[in-house]
């Protein structure tokens, strides 16, 4: 079997055994470790996990929705895409012109209360038809800030002048492909307070050795049971298709995080997981008409071969 997943359920076991108990900025509290990495050798199957269902046309739509640079959720809702919904309704939650029903605590009081789970759903539902059928609407509660695809498009200089990161590291690995700055940041410190949630996955840095390309992504903050398993997928897809767009394999995603947490509402989901044995990892296919990673489209994409456990559902503490 391959160790691709198996490194992810010892982390899930080292944090609950060797995690430290912290409170967080949602109230909610985690079990932690400090510094940890998994590296995935590309070459034996698509890292998308098999002991629970992880929803590929999810972590392809937002991928794709950060290579665009949008950060906007409308892209995402016009793929069914609901996983920066509670972001953006919260803004819209806690705005003044908000005249509905006291939403407090909306993430976690949704999965807890089943009559006001019911008007959850409905202020929900009514904010994204709105994010999808009135532009103004959309333009002030459905914007994200300058979130990552903003900085990996349109990072702002002092000069006022915006630099396409994504674009110009791709170049390089292509024209000096030895280089070691071939890096792509969406920490930008000016930019923090106007994000609806400061970016995770921090930086990112190629390295193309033996015609293949590896990516090692650093990421100051991880919820293990949740993001992370997303968080994988989703630049062992990026690493795919700049490898594809670049003429070369895929080598390696090395997978480096900071605060590695469980929180501690999702031990039971994590215990559940790992009751389960690890399935032989599906194949990525990328539609070889499509040269460029900017003309890649959802349909364009597909994993062949995955049978995983079933999904297991947790709240998102926002």
């Amino acid at each position: 079997m391959s160790r691709n997943e198996r490194q992810y359920l010892d982390l899930c076991q080292h944090i609950l055994k060797e995690g430290i108990k912290k409170e967080d900025r949602t109230g909610t509290g985690t079990i932690s470790v400090f510094g940890v990495q998994m590296r995935f050798n590309l070459q034996e199957g698509f890292p998308l996990l098999t002991t629970k269902r992880i929803p590929f046309r999810l972590v392809a739509s937002e991928l794709l929705w950060f290579i665009k640079g949008d950060t906007n959720i409308r892209y995402l809702l016009e793929h069914n895409n609901n996983i920066w919904n509670e972001w953006a309704f919260k803004n819209w939650v806690e705005s003044d012109e908000y005249t509905g029903p006291d939403m407090t605590d909306f993430g976690l009081r949704a999965l807890q209360d089943p009559v006001f789970n019911e008007e959850y759903e409905k202020q929900m539902n009514a904010f994204k038809e709105r994010v999808l059928t009135d532009d103004v609407f959309a333009a002030r509660f459905g914007e994200l800030g300058d979130v990552y695809g903003s900085q990996w498009r349109a990072w702002k200089t002092t000069k006022g002048e915006a630099i396409d990161q994504l674009a110009d590291v791709i170049e390089n690995i292509k024209k000096n492909p030895d280089s070691r700055r071939l890096i792509v940041s969406a920490w930008n410190p000016e930019d923090i307070p106007s994000m609806a949630l400061p970016p995770c996955h921090t930086l990112f840095q190629f390295y193309v050795a033996d015609g293949k390309l590896s990516c090692q992504l650093y990421q100051r903050s991880g919820d293990i049971f949740l993001g992370v398993p997303f968080n994988i997928a989703s630049y062992a897809l990026l690493t795919h298709l700049i490898a594809h767009e670049c003429g070369l394999a895929p080598g390696e995603f090395i997978h480096t995080i900071g605060d590695a947490h469980i929180y501690t509402n999702h031990i039971e989901q994590v215990n559940k997981q790992l009751e389960r044995d690890p399935r032989e990892l599906p194949r990525l296919s990328i539609n070889g008409e499509k040269r460029s990673v900017f003309e890649v489209e959802l349909s364009d994409l597909s994993i062949e071969g995955y049978d995983p456990h079933p999904a297991i559902k947790a709240p998102v503490a926002v």
